[in-house]
């Protein structure tokens, strides 16, 4: 069994990514499984050009792809991608796209096929804040979701895969009081503990993570 974790480098003029940091220093096995990992741009179409590519080299079993969302407070596991770019700042090579869609072809969302309610009791487990996320906004971050999620249905059948969202690394809010985050170590743990989630869970769990917004 192989998994392959993939992590955005830093952007919006962060001097680092959690999601890097985190997949860089994730156990090379996990529940028996191999991870493989990947850091790749925040670059609109460029990242998941390259996810898709890692895809059919890897061949991998699961495919988890991990971003930043700057002020959530927890590790959200992300239930859907929109087939939507409408970026609020431009990514790391200046594009900024607005109202346009992922794929011109593509379903208008994809549903993520990772037990993502699951992986957040497992987070739980571990002491640290976890929650569903309904949405992964219009960023570069749903344009990974989408497009993998897109090549999974087209391509890759066999590949469970989704996104998981982290919250800002302690170092990253000296300046920005009143904002939540959480430590790395707490991060790399937590994901840890949703990876072993999905290898252990075919089928996701049956529980309430429902919310109103």
């Amino acid at each position: 069994m192989k998994i392959l974790v993939t992590g955005f480098e830093p952007f919006g003029g962060e001097a680092i990514n959690p999601a890097q940091q985190i997949v860089e220093s994730l156990p090379e096995t996990i529940s028996g499984a191999q991870v493989v990992k990947k850091i790749v741009p925040c670059v609109f179409g460029e990242a998941i050009k390259q996810v898709r590519q890692a895809m059919e080299q890897e061949r991998p079993d699961i495919v988890v792809c991990i971003g930043q969302s700057g002020g959530r407070q927890a590790i959200c596991p992300e239930r859907v991608a929109i087939n939507l770019r409408d970026a609020r700042i431009p990514d790391n090579r200046g594009n900024q796209p607005v109202d346009e869609p992922v794929f011109a072809q593509g379903e208008n969302a994809y549903f993520s096929t990772l037990p993502i309610k699951a992986m957040v009791q497992a987070i739980r487990q571990e002491g640290i804040p976890a929650q569903v996320s309904n949405t992964a906004g219009t960023y570069v971050c749903n344009d990974l979701m989408y497009g993998l999620l897109y090549h999974i249905h087209h391509s890759f059948p066999t590949i469970r895969g989704g996104f998981v969202h982290v919250p800002y690394a302690t170092c990253q809010v000296v300046d920005k009081p009143g904002t939540p985050s959480l430590s790395v170590p707490e991060m790399i743990k937590g994901i840890t503990a949703a990876l072993g989630a999905c290898m252990e869970n075919a089928q996701d769990v049956h529980t309430a993570e429902g919310a109103e917004h």
